[in-house]
C-alpha cells in the first residue's frame, strides 16, 4: 500500500457527527456490544480511539466510569463539549497517542475500540498494550471493518489496513494472552456508488484477559 503517515481528524472533529452513517454505526456497535458484554455499574472502561464519544456516551450510564482516549485534540475537543452541557460525572478524557510514547493511567474492566484499529499500523503491540490496562478477567472488545479492497474510504490517508481478516486477527488476540476469543458481525455499513449498492460488514471480536495461575495453593 502507498498510505500517508496520517490523517488530519483534527480538521474533521466538528463536522464529524453530521453523517448519519456514523451514528448509526456508533449505535449498531454499541448494541452488539452491550449485549457481548453486559456492562455493569461498578465497570471502569476505556474507550480508545473514541473520536466525538459516539459509543463513549452509548456506554456512559451502564457504567461506573468510562475514559475516552484519542490522539486528536480536536476530537476530545467535541467530547469535553458534550461532557460538560450533558453535566456527565463519570466520563474522563484522556489524550494519547500509543505510536510515540504515550501511555494510559489506570486499569480496567473493559476496554473496547471502534473502526480505529485499520488507522494503528502494529496491531499485535497494541493489543498487548490494551491487555495490560486490563484487570485479570477484563474484557477487550474491538469493532473494525471485514477485509475489503481499500474501496471503503475515499481517502486511504491513514489508513493501514484495508480491514482485517477475522481469523487472523483472532490468532493476533491469542498471541496477545486473550482468552474466550468470539467475533460476531455487529453491523453492515452500505455505500452507494456507480455499480449500485455495496455492503461492507464490521465485526466485534472479543476476548477475556487471563487470570494469574496461582501455583501451590491448597
Amino acid at each position: 500500500m502507498s498510505l500517508k503517515e496520517r490523517k488530519d481528524f483534527d480538521k474533521e472533529a466538528a463536522a464529524w457527527d453530521e453523517n448519519p452513517v456514523r451514528t448509526k454505526l456508533a449505535n449498531d456497535v454499541a448494541d452488539a456490544l452491550i449485549a457481548a458484554t453486559q456492562p455493569t455499574r461498578e465497570m471502569d472502561v476505556l474507550d480508545f480511539g473514541c473520536g466525538t464519544g459516539l459509543l463513549t456516551l452509548r456506554l456512559q450510564p451502564l457504567v461506573n466510569v468510562i475514559t475516552g482516549a484519542d490522539s486528536s485534540q480536536g476530537m476530545l475537543a467535541v467530547l469535553d463539549a458534550k461532557v460538560r452541557k450533558q453535566g456527565l460525572a463519570n466520563v474522563r478524557t484522556r489524550i494519547v497517542d500509543f505510536e510515540h510514547g504515550g501511555k494510559i493511567a489506570g486499569v480496567f474492566h473493559l476496554v473496547v475500540s471502534s473502526m480505529t484499529l485499520h488507522h494503528v499500523p502494529d496491531t499485535g503491540t497494541l493489543l498487548r498494550r490494551l491487555y495490560d490496562l486490563l484487570l485479570p478477567g477484563g474484557r477487550l472488545c474491538i469493532a473494525d471493518l471485514d477485509l475489503e479492497d481499500g474501496s471503503f474510504h475515499a481517502d486511504n490517508t491513514g489508513v493501514f489496513h484495508y480491514g482485517f481478516d477475522r481469523l487472523h486477527l483472532k490468532g493476533i488476540f491469542q498471541a496477545a494472552g486473550f482468552s474466550e476469543i468470539r467475533d460476531t458481525t455487529a453491523a453492515r455499513i452500505v455505500r452507494t456508488g456507480e455499480k449500485g449498492n455495496r455492503e461492507f460488514p464490521v465485526f466485534l471480536i472479543t476476548g477475556r484477559k487471563r487470570f494469574p495461575v496461582i501455583e501451590g495453593g491448597l
